[in-house]
């Protein structure tokens, strides 16, 4: 079982609120973490009790043995207003974590119903961090800091490994053959099923073509009407399976970033898959080779930062967020983050090698932006490469 960075979180947020909502998709280790921190626990994958739960709902609460954790909530959203009718005449922080694989709080009635009794945690995919068991290292920190310190070595063999075998806790037990059928079985399984308990699928196969064709698009700037056309469906259908694919934690939207710098900014968000994993095996990767000389290659290993960064963000107790950056004139950085009245501007290249013209576009922006803005490169190199005081080539090995 490895440590995981979500869990102090978890454990500071259930001493200050009634509620903790644990969100995050299927097999990510949700309910391992739960009964880490909960000797009582009930799923509602199981049908019996999901029944008695929506035809019994304040019986079911009145037996309950708290503090406990409910798995799964998302199948008894009705019975979050008998949760809060509890937790008015009783209020008492840490006596439910609830947890799920698509987001009840997606519907207005559930966040209205609970405003102020509950605080929401997504748990993500393990990072390489994780993974290789430093979960307290955390890089938007160390970025901060301009602590750039990292040993000259070779790290594309282990990275390589780390985008191909992606976050899912199961992954790290499999090998080989088994590993391929594991997430096989994850898309067939998880994502078909999630997606028809979230909305009324009535055609599941253009859905899983969907993914199959988003996922060539992961990293790339949303076009829905060429995604539309390519899949044969309506935009108003390619608008539902965008929403359902965000709402069972499969992907998601970056928003493009905007200020006032005298420039037209493309307003279509960016597209990324959430485990680099599952991404490899829509696109039918399943080695090194094959992950460096695909056409999608450029695109996993700016999905694999993105996966990363989220990760770091979500876990780093500050106000921070994350866009992408597109000017009409062509100028482009993959991700900007706003923390601490701070910019960073990242910039993801595949190559080996790194020259001062790779941060053209973030000296741009650093020309016209009057903050504070650190200009960072992530490469596939093997050293740290400072061209200045706010400019510097960073292995992708910084993450692992």
């Amino acid at each position: 079982m490895k440590k995981r960075t979500l869990e102090l979180i978890l454990k500071i947020t259930l001493d200050a609120f009634p509620i903790v909502l644990l969100n995050g998709a299927r097999q990510v280790g949700k309910s391992t973490l739960a009964l880490e921190n909960f000797k009582n626990y009930l799923t509602f994958d199981d049908g019996e009790l999901r029944l008695y739960a929506k035809e019994n709902p304040k019986v079911f609460l009145k037996n309950l043995e708290l503090p406990i954790c409910l798995d799964e909530i998302q199948k008894v959203p009705t019975l979050l207003e008998y949760i809060k009718i509890h937790i008015d005449s009783n209020r008492t922080n840490g006596n439910f974590l609830l947890t799920g694989s698509s987001n009840v709080l997606d519907h207005k009635e559930s966040k209205d119903t609970l405003a102020g009794r509950i605080c929401e945690l997504r748990l993500r995919p393990l990072s390489s961090k994780e993974k290789n068991d430093k979960p307290n290292e955390n890089i938007i920190e160390k970025l901060l800091k301009r602590d750039f310190k990292l040993p000259k070595k070779e790290y594309t063999n282990e990275v390589c490994e780390h985008i191909l075998d992606g976050g899912y806790p199961e992954i790290l037990k499999l090998s080989g053959l088994s590993k391929e059928l594991w997430f096989t079985s994850y898309i067939a399984t998880y994502i078909e099923r999630d997606a028809r308990d979230l909305a009324d699928i009535r055609d599941i196969e253009s859905f899983i073509k969907f993914i199959n064709v988003l996922a060539t698009r992961s990293g790339t700037i949303l076009n829905k009407s060429s995604l539309s056309n390519d899949i044969g469906i309506k935009d108003i259908t390619t608008e539902n399976y965008l929403s359902i694919t965000s709402r069972i934690y499969q992907a998601t939207l970056l928003k493009p970033y905007f200020v006032n710098i005298s420039k037209q900014f493309v307003k279509s968000p960016k597209v990324f898959f959430n485990d680099t994993g599952v991404l490899c095996s829509l696109l039918k990767i399943n080695s090194k080779e094959k992950l460096l000389s695909s056409t999608y290659s450029g695109q996993i290993f700016e999905t694999y930062i993105f996966c990363e960064l989220q990760k770091h963000l979500s876990y780093l107790q500050k106000s921070a967020q994350m866009f992408h950056y597109k000017t009409n004139d062509k100028k482009e950085i993959d991700f900007v983050i706003e923390v601490d009245n701070e910019l960073l501007a990242i910039e993801v290249k595949q190559s080996s090698s790194i020259k001062k013209d790779d941060f053209k576009h973030i000296i741009d922006l650093q020309n016209r932006y009057d903050k504070k803005c650190l200009g960072v490169v992530f490469y596939n190199g093997d050293m740290v490469v400072e061209f200045s005081d706010d400019l510097v080539a960073i292995p992708f090995g910084v993450f692992l």
